[in-house]
């Protein structure tokens, strides 16, 4: 039975991934430093599906506990065949109101951590020549929008050129870059956002199943945008002149306003 690591598995994406492949008769190992929720999880995946639900409890920006997931993968058993880089949340606090410590902190969560686990993850897979690491990114990274944005694009370009790197070792990797999906994530950031058109929010469902598509056709295309529609806008934030770039993501900034 093969088996998954998927950071942040409590909520939104991370569950529905989480869930995605039980179905598919994945064991799973679930990361994630809310404890409660994370046993929660584990124990509802494992009486619906059948599967063994392993899991480590730790923030993935405490040194300890991000050491604990990369033993986990390079080491334990059985071994890991998916790494999905999904942990990660969304700045309650603009850059000037923040604290360095803030900063810090979600650099450690989305850059950090993905860059570890997935060097991890390559590593260990390359020696089997077989396995797939998925990073959970986002449309942010193609705009200017503070260090969330920032991060998001390091997480982007890092897959693109680990792609370039796995090229014909057996290996898989990809980044998924969603726009606005319906989650907990604004909420758990304490933020609203106001005024964006319907046509603008994805379900989790159009995330997960393009994912898995994407996965099961074997292409190597190291970036998936979700739906047509986020790829058309994709393709306008990489072409159309930067200041006209920057106009929108801050008109689109502004409409998330603290709760």
């Amino acid at each position: 039975m093969p088996t998954a690591l998927i950071t942040g598995p409590t909520a939104g994406l991370g569950r529905a991934y989480a869930e995605a492949f039980a179905k598919r008769g994945f064991d799973l190992v679930l990361a994630s430093r809310d404890l409660t929720r994370l046993s929660a999880v584990a124990e509802e995946l494992s009486t619906q599906y059948a599967v063994s639900c392993e899991t480590l409890a730790g923030d993935l920006a405490d040194e300890a506990a991000l050491r604990a997931v990369e033993k986990r993968i390079t080491g334990g058993t059985p071994p890991i065949d998916l790494v999905i880089n999904n942990a990660g949340y969304g700045p309650s606090r603009g850059f000037l109101t923040s604290t360095p410590e803030d900063e810090q902190h979600l650099i450690d969560v989305l850059v950090g951590a993905v860059m570890r686990l997935s060097k991890a993850a390559a590593v260990s897979m390359v020696g089997r020549r077989t396995g797939a690491i998925i990073n959970i990114s986002s449309l942010a990274g193609y705009a200017p929008s503070g260090t969330y944005g920032a991060a998001k694009a390091y997480v982007t370009s890092f897959t693109e050129g680990l792609a370039g790197e796995l090229h014909g070792t057996g290996v898989r990797v990809f980044a998924v870059c969603p726009g606005y999906v319906r989650t907990e994530f604004h909420q758990r950031a304490g933020l609203t956002v106001k005024g964006l058109p319907g046509f603008m929010w994805l379900t989790i469902d159009e995330v997960v199943n393009a994912t898995l598509r994407h996965l099961d056709s074997g292409r190597n295309d190291p970036v998936l945008v979700p739906t047509l529609r986020y790829r058309v806008l994709a393709a306008g934030a990489k072409h159309l002149p930067r200041p006209l770039v920057r106009s929108v993501a801050r008109t689109i900034g502004m409409r998330e306003r603290e709760s």
